[in-house]
């Protein structure tokens, strides 16, 4: 009788490798040239964070959320995988979140030098330095995986700019669903053997969490200090 130490992980891939890469390429292939303009939509954003106008930039990238959700989850890979149908959903509920921030909720309109310049590297390597993984090891462009188009980039930029958009109990809140997300794709990118480009994103998903850590950290020694002084 076999029992759950004789299963590994590529047994819970309902696909193979070459599967995947080629739902990446039907992506880009099916989407050229909404690469550029996502690609200009995600440093438009990085600008306006740069200007502190959190507001905008956080509404700015919901619809990148809901595109994806909807194209690349529920329209090809919940042809391989019976899950992505649901993971759509909380793709969607990314975009909800971040359109929550016309309200002011949870912004932070002056983040401090350390937090805006690890959330601004974050972003850009979701922006300029993913693009180039797939072309690199397939030699195909259109496995190229850009923010706003594909899942990857989209929850890495996202990482990047809450690092420098939120503050508070909502900077975590906003940050689950790009974290699991980026847990899993690695996880899946591991099992089948796709190494550099698993090992990328938990570099990024690690560095990220440590900014997260870090920025909490500092808003709460604010808070004990503005306490201790009144």
């Amino acid at each position: 009788m076999s029992n759950g130490l004789s299963y590994s992980l590529q047994d819970f891939i309902p696909f193979t490798a070459d599967i995947y890469f080629r739902l990446l390429e039907r992506m880009g292939e099916t989407y050229w040239p909404l690469h550029l303009l996502m690609l200009i939509l995600g440093l438009v954003t990085c600008w306006l964070a740069w200007k502190h106008r959190a507001r905008l930039a956080a509404v700015l990238i919901a619809p990148a959320w809901g595109f994806v959700a909807y194209a690349f989850f529920m329209q090809l890979y919940a042809e391989l995988n019976w899950a992505g149908g649901y993971i759509a959903y909380f793709f969607f509920t990314q975009a909800i979140l971040l359109l929550m921030a016309l309200t002011g909720i949870g912004l932070d309109s002056r983040p401090r030098k350390g937090a805006f310049a690890l959330g601004i590297a974050i972003a850009f390597s979701g922006l300029l330095v993913m693009p180039f993984i797939g072309p690199l090891s397939s030699g195909s462009w259109f496995q190229a995986e850009v923010f706003g188009v594909h899942p990857d980039p989209t929850a890495v930029t996202t990482l990047g700019l809450v690092v420098l958009l939120f503050r508070g109990w909502y900077l975590w809140l906003i940050a689950i669903i790009p974290a699991l997300w980026l847990l899993y794709s690695g996880l899946t990118l591991w099992a089948l053997e796709a190494t550099p480009a698993a090992m990328v994103i938990f570099v990024l998903l690690g560095t990220a969490m440590m900014g997260l850590v870090c920025k909490s950290f500092g808003y709460s020694l604010v808070t004990q200090d503005n306490t201790h002084d009144g």
